[in-house]
């Protein structure tokens, strides 16, 4: 007993001098740190490398644990991977380093810390979200416009949205507005809408091509073909309305589920759309 109150005196006498060590500077110094990394963490987080950040985290955990426990093959395999693995993250982060440096000459530095998430996503945005979108699709089908709605979820769009070509709305979801913007003779109809946050965020965006080109039917348009490429790189849910036939299709995970009618869209958007699984959990609650 008397050995652990000696271990932990001695342990409150290190941290006491590391405290009164401590000077201006070096306040300073952490202060900056942390609002350069939070900054940064806040850039990317806006963009598709969020989730190949997570991935290099979980290999450094990998490479926590394999020291930990002395396992040699993987040792030889994770410590020949990271003699490569700065020039591994440039090449792969280069779109989003370069978005992020050309944003950070953009900013003024008042701006800086100041938020984007200016709207919170309640259950009350969510379905006037899914029932816009859904009466959009409807009207979009009758009159057979040609549409591209691009609904982001985990994986954020920033790459996609910040373009030359890219308007941002920032407005609520409203059928009248998406038959505007997708009208054929509009200046954005060409390009996609992209939903954030249960709002218009942005239109006029491109989308990138599907790395399957040859296994899609001819009968689909540049519209189904650029749906698929954004669902293959990313986990959004792409919406295409058929300017042929007005023919209604969600792309999900590279696949185009074709021919849907109005409630199925709603449907869909209510067990995909962001929120849905916290809905899910209110509800069970509440039965029980």
């Amino acid at each position: 007993m008397e050995e652990l109150v000696e271990y932990i005196r001695d342990i409150f006498q290190n941290f006491l001098r590391i405290i009164q060590s401590i000077n201006f500077f070096d306040v300073l110094d952490i202060l900056i740190l942390t609002f350069l990394v939070y900054y940064l963490i806040k850039l990317m987080r806006e963009t598709r490398a969020m989730q190949l950040l997570k991935g290099i985290f979980f290999l450094l955990i990998m490479f926590v644990l394999v020291q930990i426990f002395k396992l040699k093959a993987m040792s030889f395999l994770i410590d020949n991977f990271l003699q490569v693995g700065i020039i591994a993250i440039i090449i792969v982060f280069q779109p989003e380093l370069r978005r992020i440096l050309e944003k950070v000459g953009r900013t003024r530095v008042s701006t800086f810390a100041l938020s984007n998430d200016k709207y919170t996503s309640g259950a009350s945005a969510r379905d006037r979200a899914i029932n816009g979108i859904a009466d959009a699709c409807a009207r979009l089908h009758d009159s057979k416009t040609g549409a591209l709605i691009v609904i982001e979820r985990e994986t954020k769009l920033g790459d996609i949205i910040e373009k030359e070509t890219t308007s941002i709305i920032n407005a609520e979801c409203e059928p009248e507005l998406f038959c505007n913007i997708f009208y054929n003779k509009a200046p954005l109809h060409d390009g996609a809408v992209i939903i954030r946050d249960n709002r218009i965020y942005a239109a006029g965006c491109f989308l990138p091509n599907t790395q399957k080109d040859q296994y899609l039917t001819s009968d689909l348009g540049s519209r189904h073909r650029a749906a698929v490429g954004m669902s293959e790189n990313s986990d959004a849910l792409v919406i295409v309305v058929s300017e042929e036939n007005g023919t209604i299709s969600i792309a999900k995970d590279g696949q185009l589920t074709r021919d849907l009618s109005r409630d199925a869209i709603i449907s869909i958007l209510r067990s995909l759309m962001p929120g849905a699984a916290l809905e899910k959990k209110k509800k069970s609650r509440s039965s029980n």
